[in-house]
């Protein structure tokens, strides 16, 4: 069954649920993990009325006009007075509002002499400082579960004082290589052969994408082999093959597949490169078989198995990194799929380059790209500075 490139994602989605399990690790540990627990505040948060700016904290009632400056407070003190009228503070950033004020005045607003400053400005009440509880109230959640953890949520977690955070389990995921002419990265290979560079793609991915590969020995073009292999994959908790999915002679993963009882949800995916791309289930478990060519594999995987992984692991959302850019030259292609071709991205992101490739075995230009740029199906042509989507890697 051929789906579009947004049926396929959407089936993926559809499919994958979070595993079972959680543990309980130090929050210096949980980069990439995924949140199994709501955090919540533990006071309100700012917990005082906090400055916004160095400057002076007044009554904006008094302005414009001359004040007499009582004192000052920095971050880190509390001024113990009150402000009245015709009175200021002088306040630093990240300061509490001293009580009495409702304003702070911009320290570049004003002009100071001796214990007297002035100002031709008329403050607003609010102006430059953070109320308190603004950001968050005592008891509050600030983290939802199924939220992957970055350097943002560790901040958040340090400020409301978490020291350990409960995770969901990290998905393993197994790696299967298939095909005769493959052979380990550490050989020799005869002319006829290729190093098995897919598997260690593969098991890359599955790392940045928070899963935990195991690289299982290459399964040749015959069915006891590839039957004891897949056998051992299914033992993990998703099962990515490469090779062997096309219409050969010697494509036998779907037949094997089919004799585990596997449920298809679908085989072809009108996408280039990547087309032959099959996502089932086997007693729960869910597989892909991905192409073989380099290109199809590491495509595939950012598309789809990449959102299986982040649905494993225990994510509510599953982006895709896609962006918009301007084309540097003109683009070409046949409607009918949607396409993935190597690219160079600007510093900024904001122009792309289509990479000269010589298809989608092709390791050297893959390795110089530094995005896919995304050929909608229904587009033939894009011309000079037209804007086009773009994958990162």
């Amino acid at each position: 069954m051929a789906f579009t490139f947004e049926q396929a994602r959407e089936c993926v989605l559809r499919e994958v649920s979070a595993l079972d399990g959680s543990e309980q690790v130090p929050v210096l540990e949980s980069p990439g993990r995924v949140l199994a627990e709501y955090v919540a505040a533990d006071r309100d948060y700012p917990p005082f009325a906090r400055s916004a700016r160095d400057g002076f904290a007044v009554r904006s009632a008094d302005l414009p006009g001359e004040l007499r400056v009582m004192g000052e407070v920095r971050a880190g003190e509390v001024f113990r007075g009150s402000v009245g009228p015709g009175e200021a503070v002088e306040i630093m950033t990240g300061a509490p509002l001293p009580e009495g004020a409702d304003a702070v005045v911009m320290v570049e607003h004003t002009e100071r002499s001796g214990d007297r400053v002035q100002t031709d400005r008329a403050p607003n009440p609010g102006d430059n400082f953070t109320p308190r509880g603004t950001e968050a109230h005592a008891g509050e959640a600030v983290l939802a579960a199924g939220k992957r953890i970055g350097f943002a949520e560790i901040a958040l977690m340090a400020m409301v004082g978490r020291q350990c955070v409960r995770v969901f389990r990290q998905p393993r995921v197994a790696i299967l290589p298939t095909g005769d002419e493959i052979v380990e990265a550490g050989e020799t290979p005869l002319e006829f052969q290729i190093r098995n560079s897919n598997a260690w793609s593969l098991a890359c991915q599955v790392r940045r994408a928070g899963g935990i590969p195991e690289i299982l020995p290459i399964a040749r073009d015959n069915e006891s082999s590839t039957r004891a292999l897949i056998e051992r994959g299914l033992e993990s908790d998703l099962l990515l093959l490469s090779g062997g999915v096309s219409a050969g002679k010697y494509d036998i993963v779907e037949r094997v597949l089919a004799e585990f009882g596997a449920r298809f949800f679908f085989d072809r995916v009108l996408i280039q490169p990547g087309q032959p791309l099959v996502f089932g289930s086997v007693a729960g478990k869910c597989f892909f078989g991905l192409p073989g060519n380099p290109a199809s594999t590491m495509v595939t995987f950012e598309l789809f198995a990449r959102a299986a992984i982040d649905r494993l692991s225990g994510c509510t959302e599953a982006p895709l990194p896609l962006l918009r850019a301007a084309l540097t030259r003109e683009f070409h292609h046949k409607p009918g799929l949607t396409r993935f071709l190597p690219a160079h991205l600007s510093e900024c992101g904001s122009n792309v380059t289509p990479e000269p490739w010589q298809g989608s075995g092709d390791i050297p230009s893959l390795a110089r790209a530094k995005a896919f740029l995304v050929a909608d199906a229904d587009r033939e042509s894009w011309k000079v500075g037209d804007d086009i989507r773009v994958l990162l890697k």
